[in-house]
């Protein structure tokens, strides 16, 4: 419940401080005396959209501020966002707008913390909701009217869209794998043809040792240079080991050094080391003489293997340039398009597998559709015997209301369009209600709409901007008192031209228009707002609305709505 408001540098407000309380609060005032700034600047408070010009020319800084009394649900809520409150029950909720050269920028605080507009919107749907004849337009939208049935419909409709909302993530987030899957399919069959033909290739080449490459190449060099291999290994062996001519080799100068050094032992033990190496320097050479010449004997020039090694050469050069440069490169390659070939051959499982998915999550939507559709018709046969009942203290006790439930494909809040049908006079056929309503008559369907949430809205403050435009007389009297049984459940802001309607309220301010001389020569507007606390006050205000009356008549009328509004408080409340 609004508590408090503060507004300073908005509009044509320079600064305002209004105390609401329980029960139905008024507004009244000449046409253009700005009862409607007001309302913007609750608006505001609650994150409503602003632009530069609802800050006060001449200032560049607005503030409109709200104090709240929570109720135990919101509490409740509150303290799971981390927010404590004032005095144990109440908030307070301010908004700060400042407009430059170039741009307009808000804070919204709560508590004095800044919050987003995301936190403020949830806040809002559980502080105040706000109606104004304008809402012709969501009367005519589908998706609030859906919304209004189903919040009637209470837990269990609620629920079941749940899982209708659930149930329709599930298929469309299957539905658009599965898109995307059938769009990239030509892609697939190409990228398909591509790998099995590199696959065939690589796999045509015996591709498996990374180091054949350098091992042909040695074994080409060999096979290119048999005989000068075979010339040096036989000079090799005469220089180590046995000489045609008398020259000698290398084994018999070790010969004659182990003959030396085995004479020099005997005569000093010290050397003997040098002993074992040369004679192991002997065994060495005598080795390796005996292995060149057995070499250079096995050498045979190959020309039939010669030109197998070129040719594979070739073939894994073609390879290197294709996939490599290396071939180390063209081996990983290859076992990494397999493991591609592999997958995009599963894919044309996973294709079958998502329409077979497809399917299932669409039967499971078409049903929780069902189901939820089934609901609400029940819903709406209980929903349209209720509003009509609120309709009838309004003079529109002749009207017919249907809620009709046309089918449409499946959504993530079920498969029904639904529509307010509306006939207002005994004899003509029913048709959407925005379509064949009149202002008056769509006042008092908005009233009625809010009278069937009054019990169970946790909203507890409810503004109404000039919902009674356009009547009189006794359908502004059933408006009046129907807004008085909304006070006694919620509290009510309203804004009227209705005498009738202002006679009813329990707090009464009027707002008017000032013209203030500044500085000498300038002139500036400003909105000013008196509560009407006492008889007198509130008799003239209502005479003044009046209009067309003289003086005595009008204060007369005045006096008997005042008297007519307080017998049918009384007698409600009997």
């Amino acid at each position: 419940m609004l508590l408090c408001l503060r507004i300073e540098n908005f509009a044509l407000i320079d600064k305002l401080e209004l105390d609401f309380g329980k029960g139905l609060n008024v507004l009244t005032g000449e046409t253009g005396a700005g009862k409607s700034i007001i309302l913007d600047a609750i608006d505001a408070i609650l994150g409503g959209k602003v632009s530069s010009r609802v800050i006060r020319t001449g200032t560049n800084r607005a503030i409109t501020e709200g104090t709240f009394l929570v109720n135990p649900n919101l509490a409740v809520w509150l303290n799971e966002q981390e927010f404590d409150l004032i005095d144990d029950n109440c908030i307070i909720i301010s908004r700060e707008i400042v407009a430059n050269a170039n741009n307009i920028r808000s804070r919204s605080r709560v508590n004095g913390v800044l919050v987003n507009r995301q936190f403020m919107g949830e806040l809002r749907e559980k502080l105040v909701e706000i109606t104004a004849q304008g809402q012709t337009v969501q009367v005519g939208k589908s998706a609030q009217v859906r919304e209004w049935l189903d919040v009637y419909g209470g837990d269990l409709l609620l629920q079941q869209r749940q899982k209708v909302a659930t149930a329709f993530q599930l298929y469309q987030q299957t539905h658009q794998a599965l898109e995307k899957r059938r769009t990239s399919e030509k892609e697939r069959l190409q990228q398909l043809d591509l790998l099995t033909y590199q696959v065939q290739e690589l796999k045509g080449v015996n591709l498996d040792d990374p180091q054949e490459m350098e091992l042909l190449t040695q074994e080409r060099e060999r096979l290119n240079h048999v005989v000068d291999l075979q010339q040096m290994s036989y000079k090799i062996y005469q220089a180590l080991y046995q000489s045609d001519t008398e020259t000698p080799t290398a084994a018999d100068f070790l010969a004659d050094g182990e003959t030396f050094l085995t004479h020099m032992v005997e005569y000093d033990s010290q050397l003997e080391p040098l002993l074992e190496l040369v004679r192991d320097a002997i065994a060495a050479v005598t080795e390796v003489g005996r292995q060149i010449n057995t070499y250079g004997e096995n050498l045979e020039a190959d020309p039939q293997r010669l030109e197998e090694v070129e040719e594979r050469i070739r073939e894994l050069k073609q390879i290197c340039r294709k996939y490599g440069p290396s071939l180390a490169e063209a081996i990983a390659y290859y076992e990494k398009i397999q493991t591609e070939l592999s997958e995009l051959n599963n894919n044309e499982q996973s294709l079958e597998k998502l329409e077979h998915q497809e399917q299932l999550y669409l039967q499971q939507l078409i049903q929780y559709c069902q189901k939820l559709t089934k609901l609400r018709q029940e819903t709406a046969t209980n929903f349209q015997s209720r509003l009509l009942t609120e309709l009838k203290p309004l003079a529109m006790d002749k009207v017919k209301f249907e809620v009709e439930i046309t089918a449409i494909s499946p959504t993530s809040t079920g498969a029904d369009k639904i529509t307010f049908m509306f006939s207002p006079n005994p004899g003509e056929p029913i048709q959407p209600l925005t379509e064949i309503a009149s202002g008056g008559e769509m006042s008092r369907f908005l009233l009625a709409l809010k009278a069937c949430f009054n019990h169970s809205d946790e909203v507890e403050t409810m503004v109404f901007d000039e919902i009674d435009v356009g009547v009189s007389g006794i359908v502004a009297q059933s408006i009046a008192e129907k807004l008085h049984q909304l006070s006694q459940n919620q509290q009510v802001l309203c804004v009227t031209h209705q005498p009738l309607v202002a006679a009813m309220a329990d707090r009464h301010f009027r707002v008017v228009k000032e013209v203030n001389q500044v500085n000498n020569d300038e002139e500036r507007t400003v909105v000013r707002v008196t509560k009407l606390d006492n008889l007198t006050t509130r008799r003239q205000e209502l005479a003044q609305l009046t209009g067309g009356k003289s003086a005595n008549e009008a204060i007369a009328f005045a006096e008997s709505l005042l008297l007519q509004a307080a017998n049918h408080r009384q007698n409600f409340k009997s």
